[in-house]
């Protein structure tokens, strides 16, 4: 039985590799670097990423693009956002036809604002089946086996199934849907809110802050996935709401723990070198911005963060402005 390739070897890629093992997937888990992937194959495990996650039984730890392609009959990409259009471009001449693409990264490419959905028709044409895997996740109780649920979604169902049911059993519940858009801007606007709510936590201001952002983060993100066709309940489900409050409200989450650190009067460079690992709210906090202007929805929480990252205003400042925006109908 050929199996899936997973290209990216971070926290998720690790993580979504040994969930499919789990389930008795041959998996080829491939990353860029050779000395680290010879390593993990050696430990069977991802020491620096996930030490507590061993590798089962059939995950192959490898450098060799062209083996785990060759070696798969589907493909599974869960590098960061930054990073999908390169990823695509090494792997267009090794692709067969037919081969599907399934895509876990949430966030939006900087300096165009495109989806995910978006950059793969760009580099590989839209003819291929493509799904995008989104919800509440972090990769360490996922790698543990904890119960885990996500959004599985792709204008083809059946294909949407096919993923879903590599990924689904052993307290891993894969759920299908069809609207690409929502699972896509649900899983990309929550991290510039997390930074939002981790400010807000930082400076002390309790949970009645922490609630009322969240729930307004929550309009901002309707607002967005509205004007943008994406379905209500797409961003009232697991890869909306649901992956909203756990970014928010757990200390597991990097674009929280920037929040934290900035509160304290840190730089984002010397709280991205901190926390160790890409944060995505950073990076997609300024195309969030530009798809709001674009398309004409007020984001007030996204642009106070947009304004902290840039450092134009403190976090301090910041929530002083939301806090005292105009009394308006909840529902504007």
């Amino acid at each position: 039985m050929k199996g899936i390739a997973v290209l990216g070897a971070g926290s998720y890629g690790t993580a979504l590799a040994i969930q499919l093992a789990r389930r008795g997937t041959p998996v080829w888990l491939w990353g860029r670097d050779r000395d680290a992937l010879a390593a993990m194959q050696a430990k069977r495990l991802n020491e620096r990423y996930l030490p507590e996650a061993h590798f089962p039984i059939g995950l192959t730890a490898t450098s060799d693009l062209r083996l785990a392609i060759e070696s798969s009959e589907e493909l599974l990409i869960a590098v960061p956002s930054h990073a999908l259009r390169e990823t695509l471009r090494k792997c267009e001449p090794l692709l067969p036809p037919g081969m599907g693409i399934a895509c876990a990264m949430k966030g939006i490419e900087a300096g165009t604002g495109k989806l995910v959905h978006e950059v793969v028709a760009e580099e590989l044409g839209d003819s291929r089946d493509l799904a995008v895997i989104s919800g509440p996740t972090f990769a360490k109780e996922l790698g543990l086996g904890l119960p885990t649920a996500v959004t599985v979604a792709s204008s083809n169902l059946a294909y949407a199934g096919r993923i879903a049911h590599a990924l689904h059993g052993d307290g891993f519940r894969a759920y299908t849907a069809d609207d690409v858009i929502g699972v896509e801007i649900g899983g990309s606007v929550k991290n510039v809110l997390a930074i939002a709510v981790g400010i807000a936590d930082g400076l002390g201001l309790g949970a009645n802050t922490r609630a009322a952002l969240i729930t307004r983060g929550l309009a901002e993100i309707m607002r967005l996935g509205e004007a943008m066709g994406a379905k209500p309940e797409t961003l009232m489900g697991l890869s909306g709401l649901g992956d909203l409050v756990l970014t928010c409200t757990d200390n597991q989450s990097r674009n929280r723990r920037m929040g934290l650190l900035l509160a304290q009067g840190k730089s984002v460079a010397d709280a991205t070198a901190e926390i160790r690992q890409v944060v995505e709210g950073v990076k997609v906090a300024p195309e969030v911005r530009r798809l709001s202007q674009q398309h004409r929805v007020s984001m007030p929480i996204t642009e106070q963060v947009y304004r902290v990252l840039l450092a134009e205003i403190s976090a301090v400042d910041a929530v002083r402005a939301l806090a005292t925006r105009p009394s308006k109908a909840e529902n504007d």
